[in-house]
């Protein structure tokens, strides 16, 4: 969250978002892993492969957070995520580009490498939603809470021996 609007304030109109996510162990009911025996059978069964990567274990989760970020920054969203096994994980694509009102352009689907293009219209940039949210940004109210220490922590126990990331 606070990178997207940190790159609008910068002023990013279209940011990149390069991924190597989704299909990973979760707190969250019904996310985790997606058996790697179904990527191996996509083309008797790709209808189980989809329902697994559109699920939440992947595009469902997806779609909860990153259009917002499109929408609330007023940007165009690139997000790009491989698709199929990397080592022993595996992976559901669902690279897109959103535009500033939160809206899918275009959306990889196939179930193998994959690229779409899409054209970007500037005026969508202060007809969106979160152009006036920017725009009505009050940072004296909260520059105390930002400008704070804070220790990071970021435990993933999905890596291999439970690497800390810090």
């Amino acid at each position: 969250m606070e990178n997207v609007r940190a790159t609008k304030l910068l002023g990013a109109d279209i940011i990149f978002m390069p991924h190597v996510t989704m299909c990973t162990p979760s707190t969250r009911p019904g996310a985790g892993f997606v058996d790697p025996k179904l990527w191996e059978n996509r083309e008797n069964d790709p209808t189980s492969l989809r329902m697994e990567f559109d699920g939440l274990k992947g595009r469902a989760w997806l779609m909860k957070w990153l259009p917002a970020r499109a929408y609330d920054n007023a940007v165009y969203a690139v997000f790009s995520n491989p698709i199929g096994m990397d080592d022993d994980q595996l992976k559901n694509g669902c690279s897109m580009i959103i535009d500033p009102f939160g809206d899918i352009l275009v959306e990889c689907r196939e179930l193998e490498d994959s690229f779409v293009i899409a054209s970007v219209q500037a005026e969508k940039l202060t007809q969106a939603g979160g152009h006036r949210y920017l725009m009505a940004r009050r940072p004296e109210l909260y520059k105390d809470i930002i400008g704070g220490s804070h220790q990071s922590e970021q435990k993933v126990a999905w890596l291999k021996g439970e690497k800390e990331i810090e």
